[in-house]
Protein backbone atom coordinates (compact mmCIF):
# COMPACT_ATOMS: atom_id res chain seq x y z
CA UNK A 1 0.00 0.00 0.00
CA UNK A 2 1.40 3.48 -0.98
CA UNK A 3 0.06 7.16 0.41
CA UNK A 4 -2.22 8.85 -1.75
CA UNK A 5 -1.20 11.59 -3.35
CA UNK A 6 -3.06 14.75 -2.06
CA UNK A 7 -4.41 17.80 -4.50
CA UNK A 8 -3.40 21.63 -3.89
CA UNK A 9 -6.13 21.96 -1.23
CA UNK A 10 -6.16 18.92 0.36
CA UNK A 11 -2.94 19.81 1.41
CA UNK A 12 -3.94 23.24 1.94
CA UNK A 13 -6.84 22.06 4.33
CA UNK A 14 -4.44 19.24 5.87
CA UNK A 15 -2.04 22.46 7.14
CA UNK A 16 -4.81 24.81 7.81
CA UNK A 17 -4.98 24.81 11.18
CA UNK A 18 -1.63 26.37 11.34
CA UNK A 19 -3.14 30.15 10.03
CA UNK A 20 -4.72 30.32 13.70
CA UNK A 21 -1.71 28.66 15.43
CA UNK A 22 0.82 31.58 13.73
CA UNK A 23 -1.69 34.02 14.24
CA UNK A 24 -2.18 33.46 17.84
CA UNK A 25 1.96 32.65 18.23
CA UNK A 26 2.46 36.46 16.43
CA UNK A 27 0.18 38.31 18.79
CA UNK A 28 2.67 37.12 21.67
CA UNK A 29 5.94 37.40 19.64
CA UNK A 30 5.02 40.94 18.17
CA UNK A 31 3.74 42.31 21.81
CA UNK A 32 4.50 39.80 24.60
CA UNK A 33 7.70 42.14 25.19
CA UNK A 34 5.25 45.29 25.32
CA UNK A 35 2.44 43.80 27.64
CA UNK A 36 5.65 42.89 30.15
CA UNK A 37 6.84 46.11 30.34
CA UNK A 38 3.78 47.47 30.50
CA UNK A 39 3.04 45.99 33.29
CA UNK A 40 6.20 46.72 35.15
CA UNK A 41 9.31 44.86 33.03
CA UNK A 42 12.28 46.05 32.66
CA UNK A 43 14.30 45.77 29.40
CA UNK A 44 17.40 43.20 30.69
CA UNK A 45 14.17 41.85 32.47
CA UNK A 46 12.44 40.86 29.47
CA UNK A 47 14.62 37.88 27.99
CA UNK A 48 14.29 36.21 31.82
CA UNK A 49 10.45 36.35 31.70
CA UNK A 50 10.24 34.79 27.93
CA UNK A 51 12.76 31.62 29.08
CA UNK A 52 9.45 29.97 30.48
CA UNK A 53 7.96 29.45 27.10
CA UNK A 54 11.42 27.59 25.78
CA UNK A 55 11.53 25.98 28.98
CA UNK A 56 8.28 24.26 28.42
CA UNK A 57 8.55 23.56 24.96
CA UNK A 58 11.86 21.46 26.17
CA UNK A 59 9.55 19.30 28.59
CA UNK A 60 6.44 19.09 26.49
CA UNK A 61 7.37 18.79 22.93
CA UNK A 62 8.90 15.75 23.03
CA UNK A 63 6.17 13.96 25.33
CA UNK A 64 3.54 15.16 23.26
CA UNK A 65 5.46 13.75 19.93
CA UNK A 66 5.69 10.15 21.91
CA UNK A 67 2.62 10.00 23.06
CA UNK A 68 0.81 10.97 19.37
CA UNK A 69 2.71 8.52 17.90
CA UNK A 70 0.74 6.05 20.23
CA UNK A 71 -2.29 7.27 20.72
CA UNK A 72 -5.02 6.63 18.43
CA UNK A 73 -8.73 7.97 18.96
CA UNK A 74 -11.94 8.45 17.25
CA UNK A 75 -10.71 11.73 16.08
CA UNK A 76 -7.70 10.11 14.84
CA UNK A 77 -3.09 10.09 15.68
CA UNK A 78 -2.49 13.71 15.84
CA UNK A 79 -5.38 15.81 15.91
CA UNK A 80 -6.22 15.13 19.49
CA UNK A 81 -2.72 16.76 20.67
CA UNK A 82 -3.04 19.97 18.24
CA UNK A 83 -7.17 20.86 19.15
CA UNK A 84 -5.83 20.36 22.81
CA UNK A 85 -3.38 22.85 22.29
CA UNK A 86 -5.25 24.96 20.41
CA UNK A 87 -7.51 25.40 22.99
CA UNK A 88 -5.23 25.94 26.00
CA UNK A 89 -3.72 28.40 23.77
CA UNK A 90 -6.79 30.27 23.49
CA UNK A 91 -7.52 30.55 26.81
CA UNK A 92 -3.97 32.02 27.71
CA UNK A 93 -4.51 34.90 24.82
CA UNK A 94 -7.57 36.04 26.22
CA UNK A 95 -5.57 36.25 29.86
CA UNK A 96 -2.62 37.56 28.99
CA UNK A 97 -3.56 41.50 28.53
CA UNK A 98 -6.04 40.76 31.14
CA UNK A 99 -3.59 39.82 34.05
CA UNK A 100 -4.42 42.80 35.85
CA UNK A 101 -7.79 41.24 36.85
CA UNK A 102 -5.61 38.53 39.12
CA UNK A 103 -3.97 41.57 40.99
CA UNK A 104 -5.50 40.46 44.54
CA UNK A 105 -3.73 37.27 44.20
CA UNK A 106 -0.28 38.36 42.44
CA UNK A 107 1.11 41.11 40.60
CA UNK A 108 0.05 41.76 37.05
CA UNK A 109 3.49 41.03 35.57
CA UNK A 110 3.74 37.61 37.23
CA UNK A 111 0.22 36.64 35.95
CA UNK A 112 1.36 38.05 32.49
CA UNK A 113 4.53 36.26 32.19
CA UNK A 114 1.88 33.36 33.24
CA UNK A 115 0.01 33.37 30.47
CA UNK A 116 2.56 33.28 28.65
CA UNK A 117 4.59 30.43 29.50
CA UNK A 118 0.27 28.73 29.25
CA UNK A 119 -0.08 29.82 25.08
CA UNK A 120 3.15 28.57 24.60
CA UNK A 121 3.39 25.20 26.12
CA UNK A 122 -0.07 25.10 24.22
CA UNK A 123 1.27 26.18 20.96
CA UNK A 124 3.94 23.69 21.59
CA UNK A 125 1.36 20.95 21.91
CA UNK A 126 -0.13 21.52 18.66
CA UNK A 127 2.82 22.69 16.79
CA UNK A 128 4.79 19.24 16.36
CA UNK A 129 1.68 17.18 16.10
CA UNK A 130 0.49 18.95 13.28
CA UNK A 131 4.27 18.69 11.21
CA UNK A 132 4.33 15.01 12.20
CA UNK A 133 0.81 15.34 10.48
CA UNK A 134 1.75 16.50 7.34
CA UNK A 135 4.81 13.93 7.10
CA UNK A 136 2.23 11.17 8.26
CA UNK A 137 -0.25 12.14 5.40
CA UNK A 138 1.99 12.95 2.58
CA UNK A 139 4.40 10.60 0.20
CA UNK A 140 7.86 11.97 0.25
CA UNK A 141 8.29 13.37 -3.01
CA UNK A 142 5.13 15.72 -1.95
CA UNK A 143 6.87 16.49 1.64
CA UNK A 144 8.52 19.72 0.45
CA UNK A 145 5.14 20.92 -0.90
CA UNK A 146 3.12 19.95 2.05
CA UNK A 147 5.71 22.38 4.29
CA UNK A 148 5.79 25.00 2.01
CA UNK A 149 2.27 25.29 1.71
CA UNK A 150 2.24 25.22 6.04
CA UNK A 151 4.63 27.53 5.72
CA UNK A 152 2.08 30.07 3.44
CA UNK A 153 -0.70 29.44 5.97
CA UNK A 154 1.70 30.54 8.99
CA UNK A 155 2.39 33.50 7.24
CA UNK A 156 -1.15 34.57 6.65
CA UNK A 157 -1.72 34.14 10.01
CA UNK A 158 1.12 35.83 11.44
CA UNK A 159 0.45 38.68 8.98
CA UNK A 160 -3.18 38.89 10.43
CA UNK A 161 -1.91 38.86 14.08
CA UNK A 162 0.86 40.95 13.64
CA UNK A 163 -0.62 44.04 11.98
CA UNK A 164 -4.25 43.66 13.74
CA UNK A 165 -3.52 45.95 16.55
CA UNK A 166 -2.25 48.65 14.38
CA UNK A 167 -5.55 47.88 12.14
CA UNK A 168 -7.88 48.43 14.87
CA UNK A 169 -5.75 51.61 16.33
CA UNK A 170 -5.51 52.93 12.85
CA UNK A 171 -8.83 51.91 10.73
CA UNK A 172 -11.10 51.07 13.22
CA UNK A 173 -10.35 54.17 15.89
CA UNK A 174 -9.92 51.77 18.70
CA UNK A 175 -7.80 53.33 21.56
CA UNK A 176 -3.74 52.26 21.75
CA UNK A 177 -3.19 53.90 25.15
CA UNK A 178 -4.37 53.30 28.41
CA UNK A 179 -3.32 54.34 31.74
CA UNK A 180 0.14 53.13 33.34
CA UNK A 181 -0.47 49.36 34.13
CA UNK A 182 -3.15 48.56 32.04
CA UNK A 183 -3.01 47.71 28.04
CA UNK A 184 -5.08 49.18 25.75
CA UNK A 185 -8.32 47.99 24.36
CA UNK A 186 -6.82 47.65 20.74
CA UNK A 187 -4.11 45.24 22.03
CA UNK A 188 -6.59 43.10 24.51
CA UNK A 189 -9.37 42.92 21.98
CA UNK A 190 -6.75 41.63 19.28
CA UNK A 191 -5.61 38.78 21.48
CA UNK A 192 -9.53 37.66 22.41
CA UNK A 193 -9.74 38.06 18.20
CA UNK A 194 -6.86 35.87 17.81
CA UNK A 195 -8.31 33.50 19.97
CA UNK A 196 -11.10 33.02 18.06
CA UNK A 197 -9.71 32.65 14.72
CA UNK A 198 -7.06 30.02 16.39
CA UNK A 199 -9.82 27.57 17.31
CA UNK A 200 -12.08 28.16 14.01
CA UNK A 201 -8.82 27.02 12.11
CA UNK A 202 -8.06 23.83 14.35
CA UNK A 203 -11.76 22.99 13.42
CA UNK A 204 -11.19 23.46 9.74
CA UNK A 205 -8.25 20.87 9.63
CA UNK A 206 -10.30 18.30 12.49
CA UNK A 207 -13.01 18.01 10.17
CA UNK A 208 -11.44 17.91 6.69
CA UNK A 209 -8.48 15.75 7.22
CA UNK A 210 -8.45 12.29 7.34
CA UNK A 211 -5.14 10.56 8.94
CA UNK A 212 -4.32 6.78 8.31
CA UNK A 213 -5.02 4.52 10.50
CA UNK A 214 -2.32 2.66 12.14
CA UNK A 215 -3.29 -0.89 10.01
CA UNK A 216 -3.09 1.41 6.91
CA UNK A 217 0.44 2.89 7.99
CA UNK A 218 1.81 -0.83 9.27
CA UNK A 219 0.49 -1.85 5.42
CA UNK A 220 2.60 1.70 3.91
CA UNK A 221 5.39 1.05 5.87
CA UNK A 222 5.33 -2.86 6.22
CA UNK A 223 8.79 -3.04 3.89
CA UNK A 224 10.48 -0.22 6.29
CA UNK A 225 8.99 -1.45 9.54
CA UNK A 226 10.12 -4.92 10.26
CA UNK A 227 12.72 -4.12 12.87
CA UNK A 228 13.12 -5.31 16.31
CA UNK A 229 9.98 -4.64 18.68
CA UNK A 230 11.19 -2.62 21.58
CA UNK A 231 8.96 -2.54 25.12
CA UNK A 232 7.02 0.71 24.83
CA UNK A 233 8.00 3.46 27.04
CA UNK A 234 8.51 7.19 27.96
CA UNK A 235 11.87 6.48 28.70
CA UNK A 236 12.55 5.56 24.99
CA UNK A 237 12.63 9.18 24.13
CA UNK A 238 16.47 9.18 25.78
CA UNK A 239 17.38 6.18 23.56
CA UNK A 240 15.25 7.37 20.53
CA UNK A 241 17.70 10.77 21.26
CA UNK A 242 20.84 8.72 21.73
CA UNK A 243 20.08 7.55 18.29
CA UNK A 244 18.81 10.15 16.85
CA UNK A 245 19.67 9.62 12.54
CA UNK A 246 22.74 11.58 11.53
CA UNK A 247 20.82 14.00 9.73
CA UNK A 248 19.11 15.30 12.24
CA UNK A 249 22.34 15.74 14.27
CA UNK A 250 23.78 17.84 11.41
CA UNK A 251 20.44 19.81 11.46
CA UNK A 252 20.30 20.53 14.91
CA UNK A 253 23.36 23.30 14.69
CA UNK A 254 21.69 24.89 12.06
CA UNK A 255 18.76 24.98 14.26
CA UNK A 256 20.70 25.87 16.87
CA UNK A 257 22.12 29.11 15.50
CA UNK A 258 18.79 29.92 13.43
CA UNK A 259 16.31 29.95 16.78
CA UNK A 260 19.05 31.56 19.07
CA UNK A 261 18.44 34.80 16.08
CA UNK A 262 14.82 34.53 16.04
CA UNK A 263 14.64 34.82 19.79
CA UNK A 264 16.86 37.80 20.04
CA UNK A 265 14.73 39.51 17.44
CA UNK A 266 11.26 38.14 18.84
CA UNK A 267 12.33 39.70 22.19
CA UNK A 268 14.02 43.20 22.08
CA UNK A 269 12.58 44.14 18.56
CA UNK A 270 10.08 46.44 20.05
CA UNK A 271 12.70 48.22 22.79
CA UNK A 272 15.44 47.96 19.97
CA UNK A 273 13.16 50.11 17.39
CA UNK A 274 11.68 52.62 20.02
CA UNK A 275 15.22 53.58 21.63
CA UNK A 276 17.18 53.22 18.68
CA UNK A 277 14.91 54.54 15.75
CA UNK A 278 12.34 56.09 17.47
CA UNK A 279 14.73 58.29 20.25
CA UNK A 280 12.57 56.98 22.95
CA UNK A 281 14.88 56.62 26.50
CA UNK A 282 14.89 52.65 27.48
CA UNK A 283 12.50 53.95 30.57
CA UNK A 284 9.92 54.91 27.94
CA UNK A 285 7.73 52.21 28.22
CA UNK A 286 3.76 54.30 28.53
CA UNK A 287 4.12 57.05 26.05
CA UNK A 288 2.00 57.51 23.20
CA UNK A 289 4.89 57.24 20.90
CA UNK A 290 6.30 54.45 22.28
CA UNK A 291 2.73 52.53 21.87
CA UNK A 292 3.06 53.66 18.05
CA UNK A 293 6.67 52.10 18.28
CA UNK A 294 4.98 49.00 19.03
CA UNK A 295 2.39 49.34 16.77
CA UNK A 296 5.03 49.28 14.03
CA UNK A 297 6.62 46.71 15.45
CA UNK A 298 3.84 45.00 14.69
CA UNK A 299 3.29 46.36 11.29
CA UNK A 300 7.22 44.95 10.87
CA UNK A 301 6.69 41.56 11.68
CA UNK A 302 3.34 41.11 9.56
CA UNK A 303 5.81 42.59 6.84
CA UNK A 304 8.30 39.91 7.54
CA UNK A 305 5.49 36.94 7.82
CA UNK A 306 3.61 38.23 4.15
CA UNK A 307 6.86 37.69 2.36
CA UNK A 308 7.69 34.31 3.75
CA UNK A 309 4.38 33.27 2.72
CA UNK A 310 5.00 34.45 -1.07
CA UNK A 311 8.54 33.27 -0.91
CA UNK A 312 7.27 29.65 0.40
CA UNK A 313 5.30 29.57 -3.23
CA UNK A 314 8.65 29.38 -4.75
CA UNK A 315 10.77 27.40 -2.08
CA UNK A 316 9.06 23.83 -3.93
CA UNK A 317 10.37 25.47 -7.05
CA UNK A 318 13.80 26.68 -5.73
CA UNK A 319 14.79 23.76 -3.89
CA UNK A 320 14.06 21.50 -6.57
CA UNK A 321 16.49 23.51 -8.88
CA UNK A 322 19.14 23.98 -6.72
CA UNK A 323 18.37 21.52 -3.57
CA UNK A 324 16.95 21.85 -0.10
CA UNK A 325 20.47 22.89 1.56
CA UNK A 326 21.34 25.54 -1.16
CA UNK A 327 17.99 26.94 -1.10
CA UNK A 328 18.30 27.35 2.95
CA UNK A 329 21.88 28.95 3.26
CA UNK A 330 21.18 31.31 0.68
CA UNK A 331 17.78 31.95 2.40
CA UNK A 332 20.01 32.28 6.18
CA UNK A 333 22.36 34.55 4.25
CA UNK A 334 19.50 36.77 3.14
CA UNK A 335 18.08 37.07 6.89
CA UNK A 336 21.31 37.97 8.41
CA UNK A 337 21.85 40.82 5.90
CA UNK A 338 18.38 41.82 6.99
CA UNK A 339 18.65 40.99 10.60
CA UNK A 340 21.96 43.54 10.68
CA UNK A 341 20.76 46.14 8.48
CA UNK A 342 18.15 47.74 11.22
CA UNK A 343 20.94 48.82 13.05
CA UNK A 344 21.91 51.33 9.94
CA UNK A 345 17.89 51.98 9.32
CA UNK A 346 17.89 56.07 9.40
CA UNK A 347 14.10 55.89 10.26
CA UNK A 348 11.20 52.93 10.55
CA UNK A 349 10.49 53.39 6.86
CA UNK A 350 13.30 51.40 5.78
CA UNK A 351 12.92 48.96 8.92
CA UNK A 352 10.18 47.53 6.29
CA UNK A 353 13.16 46.61 3.42
CA UNK A 354 14.71 44.98 6.37
CA UNK A 355 11.93 42.72 6.51
CA UNK A 356 12.42 41.31 3.55
CA UNK A 357 15.31 39.79 3.71
CA UNK A 358 13.75 38.30 7.20
CA UNK A 359 10.91 37.22 5.41
CA UNK A 360 12.87 34.97 3.21
CA UNK A 361 14.89 33.52 6.41
CA UNK A 362 11.93 32.62 8.25
CA UNK A 363 9.92 30.59 5.47
CA UNK A 364 13.11 28.69 5.44
CA UNK A 365 13.21 28.20 8.44
CA UNK A 366 9.84 26.74 8.97
CA UNK A 367 10.31 24.61 5.63
CA UNK A 368 13.32 23.44 5.04
CA UNK A 369 14.69 21.29 7.58
CA UNK A 370 11.87 19.55 8.17
CA UNK A 371 11.76 18.86 4.61
CA UNK A 372 15.08 17.74 5.03
CA UNK A 373 14.14 15.57 8.32
CA UNK A 374 11.23 14.22 7.34
CA UNK A 375 13.18 11.38 5.22
CA UNK A 376 15.78 10.68 7.62
CA UNK A 377 12.96 9.45 10.21
CA UNK A 378 11.28 5.88 10.91
CA UNK A 379 8.12 6.37 9.80
CA UNK A 380 6.75 5.05 13.46
CA UNK A 381 8.55 7.71 14.90
CA UNK A 382 7.71 10.66 13.13
CA UNK A 383 5.80 12.05 16.44
CA UNK A 384 8.71 11.49 18.72
CA UNK A 385 11.65 12.24 16.22
CA UNK A 386 9.59 15.88 15.48
CA UNK A 387 9.37 16.50 19.46
CA UNK A 388 12.77 15.41 20.14
CA UNK A 389 13.83 18.21 16.59
CA UNK A 390 12.19 20.63 18.94
CA UNK A 391 14.87 20.39 21.57
CA UNK A 392 17.29 22.34 19.30
CA UNK A 393 14.72 24.92 18.90
CA UNK A 394 13.71 25.71 22.71
CA UNK A 395 17.36 25.20 23.94
CA UNK A 396 18.98 28.21 21.64
CA UNK A 397 16.26 30.38 23.10
CA UNK A 398 16.69 28.92 26.49
CA UNK A 399 20.44 30.40 26.20
CA UNK A 400 19.62 33.28 24.81
CA UNK A 401 16.61 34.00 27.52
CA UNK A 402 19.30 33.43 30.40
CA UNK A 403 22.30 35.64 28.66
CA UNK A 404 20.29 37.91 26.70
CA UNK A 405 19.12 40.21 29.46
CA UNK A 406 22.59 40.64 31.16
CA UNK A 407 24.84 40.58 27.62
CA UNK A 408 22.45 43.65 27.20
CA UNK A 409 22.85 45.43 30.57
CA UNK A 410 26.40 44.83 30.88
CA UNK A 411 28.09 44.59 27.54
CA UNK A 412 25.91 46.79 25.11
CA UNK A 413 25.41 49.21 27.90
CA UNK A 414 21.55 48.91 28.33
CA UNK A 415 21.34 49.03 24.45
CA UNK A 416 19.35 46.29 23.01
CA UNK A 417 19.62 46.95 19.17
CA UNK A 418 22.81 45.07 19.07
CA UNK A 419 21.09 42.45 20.30
CA UNK A 420 19.36 42.29 16.83
CA UNK A 421 23.11 42.37 15.22
CA UNK A 422 23.96 39.60 17.37
CA UNK A 423 20.52 37.61 15.75
CA UNK A 424 21.88 38.57 12.28
CA UNK A 425 25.21 36.83 12.89
CA UNK A 426 23.81 33.74 14.13
CA UNK A 427 21.93 33.44 11.05
CA UNK A 428 25.06 33.88 9.10
CA UNK A 429 26.59 31.35 10.99
CA UNK A 430 23.95 28.71 10.26
CA UNK A 431 24.09 29.13 6.85
CA UNK A 432 27.85 28.16 7.00
CA UNK A 433 26.59 24.69 8.82
CA UNK A 434 24.15 24.13 6.02
CA UNK A 435 27.13 22.66 3.75
CA UNK A 436 27.60 19.96 6.93
CA UNK A 437 23.52 18.01 6.39
CA UNK A 438 23.27 15.69 5.02
CA UNK A 439 19.74 15.25 2.84
CA UNK A 440 18.85 11.74 2.48
CA UNK A 441 15.74 12.35 0.01
CA UNK A 442 18.03 15.18 -2.13
CA UNK A 443 20.23 12.12 -2.36
CA UNK A 444 17.52 9.35 -3.29
CA UNK A 445 15.77 12.51 -6.14
CA UNK A 446 19.56 13.02 -7.83
CA UNK A 447 20.42 9.52 -8.02
CA UNK A 448 16.72 8.50 -9.57
CA UNK A 449 17.11 11.27 -12.37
Amino acid sequence: MEKRRLSFWEIWNLSFGFLGIQMGFALQNANASRVLQIFGADVHELSWFWIVAPLTGLIVQPIIGYYSDKTWTRLGRRRPFFLTGAVLASFGLILMPNADMFTAFMPALWVGAGMLMIMDASFNVAMEPFRALVADVLPSDQRTLGFSVQTVLIGIGAVIGSWLPYVLTNWVGIENTAAPGKVPLSLMLSFIIGAAVLIISILITVFTTKEYSPEEMELINGAIEEEVIEESSLLNIFTDFKNMPTTMRQLSWVQFFSWFGLFGMWVFSTPAIAHHVYGLSLDDTHSTTYQNAGDWVGILFGVYNAVSAVYAFFLPAIAKKVGRKKTHALSLIIGGIGLISIYFAPDENWLILSMFGIGIAWASILAMPYAILAGSIPPRKMGVYMGIFNFFIVVPQIINALIGGPIVKYVYDGNPIYALVISGVSFLIAAALVSKVKDVDDEVIIKNT
